[in-house]
């Protein structure tokens, strides 16, 4: 019989996880995080913020014999939108038509999500469960990026049940190739200011102006 859940940690934090954690001597740091309701469960603003931005996602499913499988979505900052406190939504699109995430789900809608930011070293992950959306294409048109070279299939829907937000231990930081472009860009443009003001300057002084 599947142990009841009494804190929202306890979707990842199992008897024999817990069993685990009190004999490496972690048990009473968790314990104490339990004591004050355990993990969040809503999506805070700070959190729909990292969200939003973010242009590449990890998202884990199970299936009925417990394999798991991790596939990727990216999109432009926004494709994976949160739909209220406790909903995410992203539009699926076609690929290489294996299915095995929606196979998955319906055997299974255990998911997860995993967003990592590299540039800031910061990474969140949210566990809840999930299901496809195939025949509403309102929601499909809604949730698709404006603009995006991409052709929509389907809507996942993702409920979330808890999310925890871990250290940067170990993260490498690494930037974006856009934002890397965006600042060489920057940096050239003030050079360019800098160098017709030293010509300026320069003018100035060999006609004698003070």
């Amino acid at each position: 019989m599947e142990t009841e859940k009494h804190i929202s940690s306890d979707v990842a934090f199992s008897p024999s996880v817990k069993e685990i954690q009190t004999r490496k001597g972690s048990r009473r740091s968790y314990a104490r995080v339990e004591e004050r309701g355990g993990w969040a469960t809503a999506i805070t603003p700070d959190l729909k913020d990292f969200i939003e931005k973010q242009i590449s996602i990890f998202m884990a499913t199970a299936n009925r014999e417990c394999q798991p499988y991790i596939q990727h979505r990216g999109g432009p900052p926004g494709f994976l939108r949160v739909l209220d406190e406790t909903t995410l939504g992203f539009a699926d699109y076609i690929g290489n038509r294996q299915y095995i995430t929606q196979g998955n789900l319906a055997d299974n809608d255990k998911a997860q999500l995993f967003l990592i930011d590299y540039g800031s070293r910061s990474r969140v992950k949210i566990w809840g469960t999930a299901r496809v959306v195939e025949d509403d294409p309102a929601l499909l048109d809604e949730l698709m990026p404006k603009g995006y070279q991409a052709r929509p299939e389907q809507v996942i829907l993702f409920h979330v049940e808890a999310w925890d937000a871990n250290c940067p231990q170990h993260i490498p930081l690494r930037f974006e190739a856009d934002e890397v472009l965006k600042a060489i860009e920057s940096r050239d443009s003030r050079i360019k200011e800098l160098e017709a003001e030293i010509a300026t300057l320069k003018s100035a002084a060999s006609s004698g102006v003070r």
